[in-house]
């Protein structure tokens, strides 16, 4: 058997899959075993030493007898000599970028700024300690489903690329258990998709200086959600999941929020409700248990976008919109002014499932103005 630095055994005889050794004048080589699947690579060796060292394992491997090997008293290496497993690793730009060897495994900690990177280095995706990733200030345009592979991953800063679009994909990954932070700033997303809030561990989220015209469906879901910023957009209204969030810091800053009027309604209700409204509605007012063994996909994703009345009860495709004001010190504990005028109130939407529900509303609204 053979040992590596950690301390780990390995079986030599008939294992050896091949030896690497063109840089053995340098004092390197790699030994690659079948069982398990490693590479125990040395180095800063003495090149005769080495090259002693590669024979016996050679006629280890081919079942020579222990005492026949050409083997010296082992000393043992000064704990400065030992190399520690590299875990951070800070590149600034394209001339620093390696292209010719591979990162190291043992990295928890990468960032490669200023690299002008069309896209992510699939080098980058074996990095399964990865822990935090900062890619930004570079061109990428897409990302690859294949980061939900990054099983640690708790921070991903992609700040000043061209992104369009956040895939849905990523949403259904490991990182709805990992990311608590991601930044998406200086990009050009117009919106994010309706399964971006199963990201439930996410603490900090920055999407400022995009193109967003509406933040996502069931906001209030991101239940660990402290930090929120997304000034320089283009949102009109907040969606009415909004009002479940409790941040410490909100930046809303910079959007054209419309002036909101509840006596101007969008009514979409439909008198008598038709049965499949009906029937959805009773599905989630009751907490029905369903799913795609059971339903057609689209009955399945109209109702986890169910809208709730301001009495409760869910709604479907029949009812009645309107957006009033709320401030927003009611989701958030330090709030950016919104605007120059040092407002920190914004328009948010709200449903309403039946005349009855939206005449109530009417009434305490004219009441308190």
């Amino acid at each position: 058997t053979a040992r590596d630095r950690v301390g780990a055994r390995y079986k030599v005889q008939e294992n050896i899959e091949r030896f690497f050794t063109r840089f053995v004048e340098e004092g390197k080589a790699t030994v690659r075993l079948r069982e398990p699947a490693v590479d125990v690579c040395l180095s800063k060796a003495n090149a005769s030493n080495l090259k002693n060292f590669l024979s016996a394992v050679r006629l280890a491997h081919q079942g020579t007898d222990v005492g026949a090997l050409p083997l010296s008293a082992l000393v043992p290496a000064k704990t400065s000599e030992v190399e520690k497993p590299k875990t951070k690793m800070i590149i600034t730009s394209r001339r620093d970028y390696p292209l010719t060897k591979n990162f190291p495994y043992s990295l928890e900690h990468l960032q490669t700024s200023y690299c002008k990177l069309a896209r992510i280095d699939t080098r980058v995706l074996c990095l399964k300690k990865l822990r935090k990733l900062d890619l930004s200030h570079n061109h990428i345009k897409q990302l690859p489903a294949t980061i939900g592979d990054l099983v640690c991953l708790q921070e991903l800063n992609l700040h000043d690329n061209h992104l369009e679009s956040f895939s849905g994909a990523l949403c259904n990954s490991t990182l709805q258990k990992s990311l608590q932070s991601l930044d998406l700033s200086q990009n050009k997303i117009k919106a994010l998709p309706i399964q971006f809030c199963q990201l439930r561990a996410l603490v900090n989220l920055k999407l400022d200086d995009n193109e967003m015209i509406r933040l996502p469906f069931k906001m209030g879901q991101l239940d660990h959600l402290r930090f929120l910023s997304a000034a320089r957009n283009k949102l009109p209204f907040l969606p009415s999941d909004f009002r479940k969030l409790c941040l410490e810091s909100l930046d809303l800053f910079g959007n054209p929020f419309e002036q909101p009027n509840p006596l101007v309604p969008n009514i979409q209700l439909k008198i008598p409700l038709t049965l499949l409204e009906c029937a959805a509605r009773a599905t989630v007012n009751y907490r029905i248990p369903y799913g795609c063994h059971l339903l057609p996909s689209h009955l399945c994703e109209d109702l986890d976008v169910a809208k709730t009345c301001q009495c409760g009860s869910a709604c479907l495709s029949s009812f009645i919109q309107i957006t009033v004001t709320m401030n927003l010190h009611h989701v958030a504990h330090t709030v950016v002014l919104v605007d120059n005028m040092g407002g920190t109130e914004a328009p948010i939407i709200s449903y309403f499932c039946s005349l009855h529900c939206y005449s109530q509303f009417l009434d305490r609204y004219l009441q308190s103005n």
